[in-house]
């Protein structure tokens, strides 16, 4: 199984603006629809990814524990489907009612998304504070398929609880790892 190593955007970057469509709802979602939130979790997921399917679960509990508290958090997908169809947007659709994502599950099929916000790896996770700033970048937990370490979110949840309780987030942030993005041929990040 390759591993690719998130790019660790620079702490401080203003979150990347996005306008992408809901497979699950047929709905446009857009950074707008989250300008009232003290933080703002993006996630860059797909579905047939082993290291996602490795923290799913642990995703789902994370968003249901957070909710209440605020976060707001949108998971997107850029994966090129022509090549990869489990990741298409009907199969989208289907994962978000199969597993019960608490969260809207975007599609960017322009791959622009993912590349504004350096995405490198599934799942790769960016965590802004309310004035949309980059607070957090790096792994959910050291939980990987295979090395038996407890799937916690304890990672994420301490920039987390950090950011909500007005504090600066964790300084010491450890990259996310998985599979790298499938981008469609000719629109390779230069990253």
């Amino acid at each position: 199984m390759a591993q690719t190593a998130s790019t660790m955007l620079p702490l401080g970057t203003p979150t990347p603006d996005f306008n992408l469509p809901e497979p699950a709802t047929g709905k446009a979602i857009s950074l707008g629809d989250f300008q009232s939130t003290p933080a703002l979790l993006v996630m860059v997921i797909c579905n047939h990814c082993p290291f996602v399917k490795h923290i799913r679960q642990g995703l789902v509990q994370f968003a249901q524990d957070y909710h209440a508290k605020g976060l707001a958090i949108v998971a997107i997908s850029a994966n090129d489907v022509a090549n990869y169809p489990a990741d298409s947007p009907a199969n989208m659709a289907k994962e978000a009612k199969t597993f019960g994502y608490p969260f809207p599950y975007l599609y960017d099929e322009a791959q622009t998304v993912a590349k504004a916000y350096r995405a490198a790896c599934t799942p790769d996770f960016f965590l802004f504070d309310a004035d949309r700033k980059l607070v957090y970048r790096g792994q959910f937990d050291g939980s990987r398929p295979g090395n038996n370490i407890p799937i916690t979110g304890a990672d994420l949840r301490v920039a987390v609880d950090a950011v909500l309780a007005n504090q600066p987030a964790p300084t010491d942030q450890k990259p996310s790892i998985g599979c790298n993005i499938k981008w469609k041929t000719g629109n390779e990040p230069d990253y």
